[in-house]
């Protein structure tokens, strides 16, 4: 199963690497964060914490970018130039196929994580004095809630067009963070049964303003993560499966 699966993860990231988007949104975010200490710091002392809170937010909105960039049209872009049907032709389940395209663009997001936060990094030791590893915490948060993300598009991406698909996206993305304000609760720890929550993958505070995250909360978010995206692509196969190709 995962040699035919891995080709096809690989097959994503190789050509993703060849597309300028990832690395244009990285460049951008970079310099966007080295202007992050030019910015108001909120009180004396507290001029790191303002610092990791702003690039965790940058740190989202970037993986966002190319996350969807990716999962949006990679699906329906391959049924219009009909390459999918070389792939199928190699004994490849349709299912499989899903799989793996969302293993690439999930691989492509965590370097895309890794390398920011490294970049994070640098301009905390620089500006601040500080190695600030608990950014990594937050990238681990960021990256497995983007691993939702393209679960989310992929599935959708096997019945309709890109558009369609980020609208949906960000629609899900939009109500996942509504839940607990809606409902009550807050993060991985407080879920109701059946009532899944993309808070879960909020760490914003613990990381940039407390002592990071405990070992069962990050027990937690894995457990939101694989339970959002299995189902995902559970259904994303189910859809692709019933579509003439």
């Amino acid at each position: 199963m995962m040699q035919r699966i891995w080709p096809i993860a690989l097959g994503v990231v190789a050509d993703s690497l060849r597309r300028k988007v990832v690395y244009v949104v990285l460049v951008f975010a970079a310099l966007l964060a080295f202007a992050i200490p030019s910015l108001p710091d909120y009180g004396l002392g507290v001029e790191s914490a303002v610092f990791r809170e702003v690039a965790l937010a940058l740190a989202f909105v970037t993986a966002l970018v190319v996350t969807l960039s990716l999962a949006a049209n990679r699906i329906p872009g391959e049924l219009e130039r009909r390459t999918v049907y070389n792939v199928v032709a190699k004994r490849v389940s349709r299912w499989e196929y899903l799989v793996g395209t969302w293993l690439g663009v999930f691989l492509v997001a965590g370097g895309v994580m890794a390398a920011f936060t490294v970049i994070e990094q640098v301009i905390g030791l620089i500006t601040y004095g500080e190695y600030m590893w608990l950014l990594w915490e937050g990238a681990l948060a960021i990256w497995l809630e983007m691993g939702v993300v393209a679960a989310f598009a992929v599935a959708v991406s096997a019945i309709t067009g890109p558009v369609v698909v980020v609208t949906a996206t960000l629609t899900a993305l939009f109500i996942g963070h509504s839940r607990s304000t809606l409902l009550g609760g807050e993060g991985a720890l407080a879920l109701q049964p059946f009532m899944p929550s993309l808070d879960a993958f909020n760490v914003v505070n613990p990381v940039a303003h407390g002592d990071g995250v405990p070992p069962l909360y990050l027990a937690s978010m894995l457990v939101v993560f694989l339970g959002l995206a299995g189902t995902s692509l559970f259904v994303g196969s189910a859809l692709l499966s019933r579509r003439d190709l």
